[in-house]
């Protein structure tokens, strides 16, 4: 007892003469504050929450076998990601379900895609390495890729590669956050032995490029993080800096890489709330130095990488090519060998005119049939002469454009002008085009279009009056052939000339509906004029001179094809047989068919481990379980855990949690089409909540001898919480977690049974070898859809 008496003195007196020291320090701050330096910590807390740093040359036995030991499990799982991504790459030898159409990179034509271009610039280096001339464009599943002399195993070199680094980044940011080697194993292996990790990330697809960036911002904001007292250093902004160049290469691959962003910018936010604090000792100013770096660093980077890939992505594709359509026609026109570029001409009142849907192709038709009294639903319609979408060409297509009658007369030769109200002539039944207050057949709250003849059009004059609207170009600019798409406005009621895709009944000869939309700023109003027909051969538009391809500024561009990108990513709504919710993903519900071969029953389905999927989702809401009873049970006064395990329970494993969460819970709002590989990056962050649940559970942390004695005392006693949520980061690696027996024998068990459910699934992985049926039956652990079941 006296002994313990002692020793009690001896902290209280060490604890006492710190505060002393502190105090002398927070007089010298006032007196000499350096720009952009944290302060030297002025209190209990501070003291534990300022990392201890040791003499590299005096550390601990200890401490340096648990470097070596980590550098032996690194080098471990390093070894056996590359050998699971390259195990027989070369099988299949045909195009597996969404491997991605880079070729046309090679071929220099402009094509169209939802996702930025990094990923697939990626693919088009590769190609261009091995000299493949981009001429295979990937169009169907089971094309051989040895008929058509294509490097594919080149190309999946690509993603194999960033699958096998994902890997060693996973288990980089674990030893980097002070886990053990057990904790860390267990979260490399979980996405090491991952079928689905290994499945999509040897095939030619960018989900490897987007998760190999995604692990790479998590780590590199943690090595940022653990430099926060050496502000402003070299070292400091290298990582800050990479981390802002880690996240723009997520963007830059695929828009969900802005969930990273929001994950990196939540625990920034935490960061930056903690440096707020007074007892920090930062002046505003300095505060508004770290803002300013961190702004710089994640926001400006980031978004100057991202607008670089789009300018390669530009200056690459010069050419017209598949793409032109979904682009404006000004943008068109920057375009070699474009037909708007080659082609356009003017168009003059009286010219005989075709006109064509943008997006469904059909030609503005009409025909002397009628519509009926009565449709399906009981309406009644005007029962005038029919206006329809017709597919193929012929002379019901044609239509001469007319000046309306309420301006002065117009001569044949005069251009007709963006904003011009106009008239339009059926040629065939020389009756002219009318839109009224009358339902269509389809959408009643649409309006009507049908033709009247002469007589009823003068006395309706203003029902026959249509305005030309042409995207994107000033009022009064010359209305062209092929460049200017347009929406023809009718002129009363204000509605937009509009088509779908839905067939009319027989009597409508299953051609398009035309109608009256109401919604005038819907893109699919859009329409052009195809040809000016029998066009008379001393006109001096036939003389086609050479066309020069215009230029556009490179943001004007960039902002057109963002616009384009998210409408059409925004419009992927379809149903697909193996799309699937969010809610099925965490226990792996269902998978993807991505290829099958009847002769050998070998077949590819995109599937995670069972095991590991269902381990790391359940751990999930044991943390959630943890988290809730801590705080409770500490509004009651119990307080069970010890300052360090807290605060590495909240801000490293709270981290972790807030990449799973940021990567998952958004898609439950997306209305597009979602499929089992969307909660990969998501996964990943389960795997490092699960490694860093087996360290809180059966794991200590290691006090290293080299800590003072005073803050030793000060870190074994009872600490407030108010410093457990500052900064979402792990705790200081000077004192990682100590293995014990327990856990390494935990994380063995759990890792030889995630082994073993990699291997049942792996015929399913690499498509091969082919299994029977009992053999697929075996598989069918929750009603997979699996091929050659029967």
């Amino acid at each position: 007892m006296a002994c313990s008496d002692n020793v009690a003195q001896r902290l209280e007196s060490r604890k006492q003469q710190a505060v002393l020291s502190n105090t002398t320090t927070n007089s010298v701050r006032q007196r000499k504050k350096q720009r952009g330096t944290t302060p030297v910590p002025h209190s209990e807390d501070e003291v534990l929450t300022k990392p201890i740093t040791t003499n590299k040359k005096t550390a601990s036995p200890a401490k340096k076998g648990f470097q070596i030991g980590h550098a032996i499990g690194l080098t471990v799982v390093t070894a056996l990601a590359f050998i699971t991504r390259f195990y027989k790459i070369n099988h299949p030898n045909e195009v597996v379900f969404d491997e991605v159409h880079f070729g046309k990179y090679l071929q220099r034509t402009y094509f169209f895609d939802v996702h930025p271009p990094f990923g697939k610039l990626l693919f088009a280096l590769m190609g261009w390495f091995v000299g493949f001339d981009g001429d295979f464009k990937f169009d169907n599943i089971g094309d051989s890729y040895i008929d058509h002399k294509v490097p594919y195993v080149a190309f999946r070199t690509m993603p194999a590669l960033l699958g096998s680094l994902t890997v060693s980044v996973v288990y980089m940011t674990m030893w980097e956050s002070g886990y053990s080697i057990p904790a860390a194993l267990l979260a490399a292996g979980l996405v090491l032995f991952d079928n689905a990790h290994v499945g999509q990330t040897r095939l030619i697809l960018l989900d490897a490029t987007l998760i190999f960036s995604m692990a790479c911002s998590i780590f590199a904001y943690v090595r940022f993080y653990k430099m926060r007292h050496a502000p402003f250093s070299r070292k400091w902004w290298k990582w800050l800096l990479l981390t802002g160049v880690a996240l723009s290469c997520v963007i830059s691959t695929k828009y969900v890489g802005v969930f990273t962003f929001v994950t990196i910018g939540t625990a920034v936010a935490i960061d930056l709330w903690y440096l707020l604090d007074i007892q920090t000792g930062l002046t505003l100013q300095e505060f508004g130095y770290h803002f300013g770096a961190r702004a710089f660093g994640l926001i400006v980077v980031p978004f100057c990488f991202y607008l670089f890939w789009f300018q390669v992505h530009f200056a690459i594709l010069y050419r017209s090519g598949t793409g032109d359509d979904f682009m404006s026609p000004a943008f068109q026109e920057t375009l070699a060998d474009n037909l708007m570029t080659l082609s356009s001409t003017n168009i003059n009142y009286y010219d005989t005119i075709t006109i064509r849907h943008k997006d469904t192709k059909v030609y503005l038709h009409s025909h002397t049939a009628r519509y009926p009294l009565r449709y399906e639903d009981g309406r009644i319609s005007s029962q005038g002469q029919q206006v329809t979408g017709y597919p193929h060409n012929d002379t019901n297509n044609n239509w001469i454009i007319l000046p309306s009658s309420n301006l002065p007369e117009v001569k044949t030769g005069l251009p007709v002008l963006n904003g011009d109200a106009v008239r339009l002539q059926h040629v065939v039944t020389n009756t002219m085009l009318l839109s009224h207050d009358v339902a269509s057949p389809y959408f009643p709250t649409n309006q009507e279009f049908t033709t009247v003849d002469q007589e009823t059009a003068a006395q309706r004059l203003n029902d026959t009056l249509f305005e030309i609207r042409i995207e994107g170009l000033r009022q009064g600019a010359e209305f062209k052939t092929m460049a200017g798409q347009f929406k023809l406005i009718h002129f009363p009621s204000k509605v937009a000339m509009w088509t779908h895709t839905k067939p009319l009944p027989e009597w409508g000869f299953k051609q398009q509906e035309i109608n009256g939309n109401k919604n005038v700023q819907q893109t699919s109003n859009l329409w052009y004029v195809d040809d000016i027909v029998g066009l008379a051969e001393n006109d001096a538009r036939n003389e086609r001179a050479p066309k020069v391809v215009k230029t556009l500024p490179f943001l004007v561009k960039w902002f057109e094809l963002q616009r384009a990108m998210f409408h059409h990513n925004n419009a992927l709504t379809s149903s697909h047989p193996y799309a699937s919710h969010p809610i099925q993903w965490p226990y792996l519900l269902r998978g993807v068919s991505f290829w099958t071969k009847n002769d050998t029953r070998e077949q590819i389905y995109f599937l995670g481990n069972p095991i590991g999927w269902w381990l790391a989702s359940s751990l999930l809401a044991v943390f959630a379980g943890i988290i809730g009873a801590d705080q409770v049970t500490r509004r009651r006064g119990v307080d069970a855990l010890d300052h360090r395990t807290r605060s590495k329970l909240y801000n490293s494993t709270g981290y972790f949690f807030i990449a799973w969460m940021t990567h998952y819970v958004a898609f439950f709002v997306m209305g597009r089409q979602l499929f089992l590989h969307h909660y990969l990056p998501a996964h990943l962050a389960s795997a490092l909540v699960t490694g860093a649940l087996l360290d809180f559970v059966f794991n200590t942390d290691n006090i290293d001898e080299t800590v003072p004695e005073h803050v030793r005392a000060l870190q074994s006693g009872k600490r407030s919480a108010r410093r457990t949520l500052t900064g979402v980061m792990p705790s200081s690696p000077s004192a990682p977690n100590v293995a014990t027996p327990l856990s390494w024998i935990v994380g063995g068990v759990i890792l030889a049974a995630v082994i073993g459910g990699f291997f049942f699934y792996a015929p399913l992985t690499y498509g091969t070898p082919g299994l029977s049926v009992e053999q697929v039956l075996q598989r069918k652990w929750l009603g997979y859809d699996l091929h050659f079941a029967k």
